[in-house]
């Protein structure tokens, strides 16, 4: 008898999960339909229409990049990006103007991992999403959730992430679901995660591989933000768990570091203090991008685009110029 109530159970759970699956189809078939039938230029904020289709692209070398607010999106050298994650804003003219470079705009998604286990919250998180992406005329969303969970926990994550790749592969056809991780899969931070399920259940994971010293529990000591060797230790940890090459787009840091020193004698005329400054620039990161490309991982991507001076300054034009043309070398046969 209790062998029977559980089996009940679950297969109650997959008959509620499929019918919340039926009704989010169909409430997403309604808002294209909605968005599609109105007048010629209907809700697209866009001079062309057309410039709010989705981007649908075969899988494709990536360079991804993360957006946080502002006008710098205007300097960005569109030449080299695939795709712009929107993170917390959104600019209906970033879209229009990615659109017409062939670059997917995608918004950001972070869920709150205390309801993971609820089905209905799930659905709804879900469709509000998909909601979101149609309206925005986006091509997917970013999953940015970087919580602690056991691997009891780390199942339901899987699940979600799995819903709504369905959701918006349905409801947005060829549209894109990434997910971001840490930088190595052991983990980091007690993100313990299904990783394999969860490159299972995306289009591709952005490997976070910056902010490598958050795993140093002692004293602080300046270095490197992505040691080379680091970034290369856990990117092949994901490879080890059999997620394909081509599921991973190595994120890099384009920002760096301010130490202040101590215990040294020599200090900063002006501040009397000592500083070391860690920081990547087009030559260590050329680095990486030679990996990906020897990895043959699926692409590239930087925390985040908005980090160079885009001023007017020629040294700073120089410089941010050389830190674009640098992803460049990924491309290299």
């Amino acid at each position: 008898m209790c062998k029977y109530k559980k089996i009940a159970i679950r297969e109650m759970e997959k008959f509620v999960q499929v019918l919340l699956f039926f009704l989010l189809f169909v409430q997403g078939w309604c808002l294209i339909a909605e968005s599609r039938f109105k007048s010629p230029n209907g809700d697209c904020p866009c001079s062309a229409p057309a410039l709010c289709n989705v981007i649908k692209t075969p899988p494709r070398k990536e360079v991804f990049a993360f957006w946080l607010g502002g006008p710098h999106w205007m300097k960005y050298d569109w030449t080299k990006l695939t795709t712009v994650v929107m993170f917390g804003h959104y600019d209906a003219d970033l879209m229009c103007y990615a659109h017409s470079q062939g670059v997917r705009v995608t918004l950001l998604g972070d869920f709150p991992v205390a309801n993971l286990t609820s089905i209905a919250d799930r659905s709804a998180w879900v469709m509000a999403q998909v909601d979101r992406a149609i309206k925005g005329h986006m091509d997917g969303i970013n999953l940015d959730i970087e919580y602690p969970l056991n691997a009891s926990q780390a199942k339901y994550l899987t699940t979600l992430v799995g819903e709504t790749t369905k959701a918006f592969h349905i409801s947005i056809p060829g549209s894109q679901v990434t997910f971001d991780v840490a930088w190595s899969p052991n983990c980091t931070d007690g993100r313990c995660y299904d990783y394999k399920g969860l490159a299972d259940a995306c289009d591709f994971l952005f490997v976070m591989s910056y902010d490598e010293q958050s795993q140093i529990y002692g004293d602080c000591i300046a270095m490197a933000n992505s040691p080379y060797n680091k970034t290369a230790t856990g990117v092949e940890g994901y490879l080890k768990l059999g997620i394909p090459a081509n599921q991973l787009v190595l994120g890099v840091p384009w920002y760096g570091y301010n130490y202040n020193c101590t215990n040294l004698d020599n200090k900063d005329a002006a501040t009397k203090v000592i500083h070391q400054v860690w920081y990547d620039d087009p030559v260590s990161l050329t680095t990486r991008y030679k990996y990906a490309q020897q990895m043959k991982l699926r692409g590239v991507g930087m925390w985040n685009a908005d980090s160079l001076d885009y001023s007017d300054d020629p040294k700073a034009e120089k410089l941010t110029k050389a830190m674009w043309d640098a992803i460049g070398k990924y491309f290299l046969p």
